[in-house]
């Protein structure tokens, strides 16, 4: 049995990075102790823990600490046995879930952001637009992956659901601060009926941040951005 204190994580709430590790640990049943670290400043800890990229999230267990929040997911998968395997057993499987979780964090997760700093409108209308086309690539990818199950990882949460379900949050942010919908019945049937369940797992209801909680947090994030570029 692990107990809190051989296992801890730096995060931040906000964070849909630091989210996929905690998804990962509540899969496996893993204790551990979080620490919150407060946007715009890094604690002795983190920086002595990742003096590289020197940002969330960090997994310490006992000493060790392991960076980069897929690269967790992957540890926490090999190193605890309890509960479901996170990552495909097969070889061909595992490399493409790999594919699509860079896919996530390259193109589509990427070109969501962008959204917030768009240039005029047609440069904002773009941007969405090639959302929805990535995300119609997901629905395919979903059915093609899942073969019908709940999740991408089949009948239980896997890999790729904590990559892509880790934004869920902030999709919705920007679906309401944009005045649209991402995923419907109409063009992403299968991620929609995806998201609920996701939502709603065990490892995941209790650590999702809710929606109107996350846009206060963007709403006070780009007001102190505006401060900070203000001419003094």
């Amino acid at each position: 049995m692990t107990t809190k204190s051989e296992v801890k994580l730096l995060g931040a709430w906000p964070s849909p990075f630091v989210l996929r590790a905690r998804i990962a640990l509540n899969l496996k049943s893993v204790n551990y102790e979080f620490h919150e670290e407060i946007f715009g400043s890094k604690s002795q800890l983190l920086l002595e823990s990742n003096p590289v990229y020197k940002k969330i999230p960090v997994l310490i267990h006992g000493d060790k600490p392991i960076c980069e929040s897929l690269i967790i997911v992957q540890y926490v998968d090999e190193c605890w046995s309890s509960g479901p395997s996170i990552l495909p057993s097969h070889p061909y499987d595992r490399a493409i879930a790999r594919f699509w979780a860079t896919y996530f964090d390259d193109k589509l997760f990427p070109t969501m952001r962008s959204i917030v700093g768009a240039q005029g409108d047609d440069e904002r209308k773009r941007l969405l637009q090639e959302v929805r086309e990535g995300l119609a690539l997901v629905e395919d990818a979903f059915n093609k992956i899942s073969k019908g199950k709940a999740y991408f990882g089949g009948d239980q949460i896997g890999y790729l659901d904590i990559a892509f379900g880790s934004f869920m949050g902030w999709l919705r942010v920007h679906e309401a601060s944009n005045g649209v919908k991402f995923l419907d019945q109409g063009t992403t049937p299968g991620l929609v009926n995806w998201a609920e369940r996701f939502g709603t797992h065990d490892a995941v209801k209790d650590v999702l941040p809710e929606t109107g909680k996350l846009m206060e947090f963007a709403k006070f994030m780009k007001a102190k951005m505006a401060a900070a570029s203000a001419p003094k």
